[in-house]
C-alpha cells in the first residue's frame, strides 16, 4: 500500500514532477478566502461611476438660471456671470453626491445599480466630494463679491438642508425650490455686483441755489479728473451767485457699448426667480413617487402648473415696482413663443403620460423631462427681459443634454 500512496501523492503534487501549478478561475478574498475578489475596475468605469453620481446630463439646466439672471437685471452676461455659473456647477454637483450619499440604505433597496449601493464608489468618497465641491462654490461667489457670496451661502445652506433633513418632509418640494429661485438670483446678484464694481468710484455732488433748482453730475473712477462739483459762493447782504453746475448725464457708460439702465437691481430678478421656483417645485413633488409610482394627482397638478407658467411667461408683465420691461424687438417677438411651446412640449408631454400611466418608468421619464424643461423656460425667462440673443445661447445647450441624457440618466 505505501508504494501507491507515494504513487498518489506524487500525482497529486506537480511541483514534484516540475509542472507550474494552474492558477484557480478566480482569486478569494475575505475572511480565510471565502468570497472571490472583485476586479479593479478599470479608469473608465470609474468615471462613468462618477457620472452616474453627479448625474451630469442635468448639468446643462444649470448655466441657464445664472443668464436669465443677468437678462432680468439689464445686464451683458461678464465676469461676475461666468463666476456665478461656476459656483451654481460646484454647488449643485455637490448636492447631487450628498443626495446620494443620504440616500445610500433607501437606495440600497430601491435602486440597488446606483453607484454607492453596487459599491463603486465609497460612501465616505462621496461625503468628501460634497464638501470639496461645496467649498469651490462658494469660493467662486466669493470673487463677485460679498453679495454674491452671500446667496451662494443661503444656497449652500438650503441645498446641505433639503439632502439632510427635508428631502422625505413635506417641506422638501419648497426647499428645491427655494435652491432654484436663489440660484438665478445669484446670477442676477454677480452681474449687477460685477457693474456696481465697475463703477464703485462714481460721486454725485448737489448744489443748492436761492431757488430749489438742483444739479447732480456723475464721474466714473476710471477717468481722470472727471468728477464735477458744483460750488455755492455766498455773497453779502443782497444774496449769492452759483457756479455753472455741469450738465447731467442720464445714465453712466462703464464699459464700450455698454450702458446701465438706472433701477436695475438683483431685486428685478425676483419674478422670474419665482417662475422657475414654481416649475422646480412641481417637479420635485412628481419625483417623490418616481421609484414606487402609483400617483396621479403629483402628475396632474404638475401639468396644470406647467400650463400656467406657459401663460405668465406669455403676458410678459413688468414686475412691480420695477422699471418698465424693453420694448420687445422683431427677435424676440417670433422668440418669445417658441421657447415658450418648447416649455410646454419638454415638460407637458411626459407628464401626461405618467398622469395616464403612473408607473415608475414613465415617472421617471417625466421627473427627467421636467429637468430638461428648465432649458428652455431659462431661454423664456431671457427673451421675455429683453435678451433674445442670451436665449438662443442658452437653447443650444438641449441637444446636449439631450445626447448626454441617453447615456446617464438626469434623475
Amino acid at each position: 500500500m505505501r508504494p501507491l500512496r507515494l504513487l498518489a501523492a506524487v500525482a497529486g503534487a506537480p511541483r514534484l514532477l516540475g509542472a507550474r501549478p494552474t492558477a484557480p478561475p478566480y482569486s478569494l478574498s475575505g475572511a480565510r478566502g471565502t468570497a472571490p475578489a472583485p476586479d479593479r475596475p478599470s479608469t473608465r468605469e470609474r468615471l462613468r461611476a462618477w457620472a452616474e453620481l453627479l448625474r451630469v446630463s442635468a448639468l446643462f439646466t444649470v448655466p441657464g438660471d445664472a443668464l436669465a439672471g443677468a437678462a432680468a437685471v439689464g445686464r451683458r452676461p461678464d465676469r461676475g456671470t461666468a463666476l456665478a455659473i461656476g459656483a451654481s456647477l460646484c454647488l449643485y454637483e455637490a448636492g447631487m453626491a450628498l443626495n446620494d450619499w443620504a440616500d445610500r440604505e433607501e437606495d440600497a433597496v430601491d435602486r440597488p445599480h446606483r453607484p454607492i449601493p453596487s459599491g463603486r464608489i465609497a460612501p465616505g468618497a462621496a461625503l468628501a466630494a460634497a464638501g470639496v465641491l461645496t467649498a469651490a462654490g462658494l469660493a467662486l461667489a466669493g470673487r463677485a463679491g460679498r453679495p454674491a457670496l452671500a446667496v451662494a451661502s443661503g444656497l449652500a445652506a438650503t441645498v446641505w438642508a433639503y439632502d439632510l433633513r427635508l428631502k422625505h418632509t413635506g417641506l422638501g418640494p419648497a426647499a428645491m425650490a427655494s435652491a432654484r429661485t436663489l440660484d438665478l438670483l445669484l446670477g442676477a446678484t454677480a452681474t449687477a455686483g460685477a457693474g456696481v464694481t465697475a463703477t464703485s468710484g462714481t460721486t454725485a455732488t448737489r448744489g443748492t441755489t436761492g431757488t430749489r433748482g438742483t444739479t447732480a453730475t456723475v464721474g466714473t473712477a476710471k477717468a481722470v479728473g472727471t468728477a464735477a462739483t458744483v460750488a455755492t459762493m455766498s455773497g453779502g447782504a443782497g444774496g449769492g451767485a452759483t457756479a455753472p453746475a455741469a450738465r447731467p448725464r442720464p445714465a453712466i457708460r462703464h464699459a464700450p457699448g455698454r450702458t446701465l439702465t438706472p433701477g436695475r437691481t438683483p431685486a428685478a430678478a425676483l419674478p422670474a426667480a419665482l417662475l422657475l421656483g414654481a416649475h422646480t417645485y412641481a417637479v420635485t413633488a412628481v419625483s417623490r413617487h418616481e421609484a414606487q409610482g402609483g400617483s396621479t394627482a403629483a402628475p396632474l397638478a404638475a401639468l396644470a402648473g406647467a400650463a400656467g407658467l406657459g401663460a405668465a411667461l406669455l403676458r410678459g408683465r413688468a414686475a412691480p415696482g420695477g422699471p418698465p420691461p424693453s420694448p420687445p424687438t422683431a427677435a424676440g417677438r417670433l422668440l418669445l413663443p417658441a421657447f415658450a411651446a418648447a416649455y410646454l412640449r419638454t415638460s407637458g408631454v411626459p407628464l401626461l403620460h405618467a398622469a395616464l400611466n403612473p408607473s415608475p418608468p414613465l415617472t421617471q421619464r417625466a421627473v427627467g423631462g421636467g429637468i430638461r424643461a428648465m432649458i428652455p423656460l431659462q431661454a423664456t425667462l431671457a427673451a421675455r427681459a429683453g435678451a433674445p440673443v442670451g436665449g438662443l445661447a442658452v437653447m443650444g445647450l438641449v441637444p446636449l443634454a439631450r445626447a448626454l441624457s441617453r447615456k446617464v440618466s438626469p434623475t
